[in-house]
């Protein structure tokens, strides 16, 4: 196993991130075969295993907690997250205090050797980039007392809302955890943030090194291209030795659901294997035709002349995300921007488009993507419906 120092610690490379637990038929959570991957992640040199509140309705905090006091405490870090992201406007509010003993509750512990905020966007700054919610006091005075070794917070927001965080609170924290590989690298502006995060001498996590299995196969032909220079390595080991070659952060997270995902990502681990400049330049062609949906390249020459004053480049590059995989995290940053700053706010006056290199029509990109949001479930309708299913699970234990 790599292992990675993080202050006075050394870190496996390979985290065990408990989104996508092993499942049963019913679609449980498969008890016995988390076990087993546990004990092969232990056995292999793996200490690092992640969850969070909202991981399988929070089944995975339980599920992981008790797997893992099979060993030593002091032999593995558990990393948990507060999901102020999903403190929205019109809902009763997750309170720190509240949540926090809940999770050291189900996970069995008496303190998290990591914990997260969870969430960072454009959307969530709504709790997170007000003070006067006094989150931050109540998880320093944990920290204080020992219940937290270390305090960070994961982040899917653009380059501006990081550093409007960071600016709040980045004296405060200790690691970042973002979406990084090398099809996010340009697409969601993940170099950027890098530059940002190592600038405020932040050490930095990744979640999503294959992008929830997007990157871990594709057509037979670029699959042969990747064999014919690496035989012996699997599709999905790619990503990890991207990651490896290029930003080098402190932890890689994987979201492994199967004995085989874990035997394949111990495979990749147990040695460095640098990418050479024909395998870079291969991973940058396959980047590209994957996110080469609007060819914006982010010179922001666009932005200059805007009279709405939209962030152009950042628009264009929900789009493009959305039409590689819709989720919840880009409504949820589309949202955050506001009205005033959305696609909607275009006037299609052309300015951009006699600024644009690149030849963009940008105001019929900015009306598809309109429509396109528009037809999303906000999310704080997911937040709302969230809590309420919540409410009612109490109500019926009560």
């Amino acid at each position: 196993m790599l292992y990675n120092d993080f202050q006075d610690l050394k870190l496996s490379a390979l985290g065990f991130g408990a989104m996508r637990l092993p499942l049963l038929p019913d679609g449980s959570i498969d008890g016995a075969q988390l076990d087993a991957m546990i004990d092969l992640a232990m056995a292999s040199g793996i200490n690092y295993y992640d969850t969070a509140h909202p991981y399988h309705g929070g089944l995975s905090e339980v599920f992981l907690g008790k797997s893992l006091s099979r060993y030593p405490r002091e032999s593995w870090n558990l990393a948990d997250k507060f999901p102020g992201h999903q403190n929205v406007r019109g809902v009763k509010p997750l309170l720190p205090e509240e949540v926090f003993e809940e999770q050291l509750q189900r996970c069995g512990v008496d303190y998290f050797d990591f914990y997260l905020l969870h969430n960072v966007n454009e959307n969530s700054m709504f709790y997170y980039g007000n003070p006067d919610n006094h989150f931050m006091d109540y998880f320093l005075e944990q920290k204080e007392k020992g219940r937290i070794r270390h305090l960070g917070f994961s982040c899917h927001a653009g380059p501006e809302a990081l550093e409007q965080f960071l600016s709040l609170y980045g004296s405060s924290l200790e690691f970042c955890q973002i979406q990084l590989n090398y099809l996010d690298w340009t697409l969601q502006e993940a170099s950027r943030k890098c530059e940002i995060l190592r600038s405020a001498g932040i050490p930095i996590w990744v979640m999503e090194p294959v992008r929830g299995g997007k990157l871990a196969s594709f057509n037979a032909e670029t699959e042969a291209k990747m064999r014919a220079l690496r035989p012996d390595e699997s599709i999905p080991s790619w990503a990890f030795r991207w990651l490896r070659t290029v930003p080098h952060p402190t932890m890689i997270l994987s979201g492994m659901s199967s004995l085989a995902q874990m035997e394949d990502n111990l495979k990749t681990f147990s040695s460095d294997k640098p990418l050479n400049k024909e395998e870079l330049a291969l991973l940058g062609e396959i980047a590209a035709q994957l996110a080469g949906f609007i060819p914006c390249t982010g010179c922001r020459y666009c932005c200059a002349g805007c009279p709405k004053k939209l962030n152009i480049p950042t628009l264009l590059g929900m789009a493009n995300d959305m039409a590689f995989n819709p989720g919840f995290n880009t409504v949820a940053r589309y949202t955050g921007l506001g009205s005033d700053k959305n696609a909607g706010a275009c006037i299609g006056c052309g300015q951009c488009v006699r600024a644009c290199p690149q030849k963009i029509n940008i105001p019929e990109e900015m009306k598809k993507l309109s429509a396109l949001m528009d037809g999303h479930k906000k999310w704080e309708e997911v937040c709302k419906e969230r809590a309420e299913a919540a409410e009612r699970a109490r109500a019926q234990k009560a």
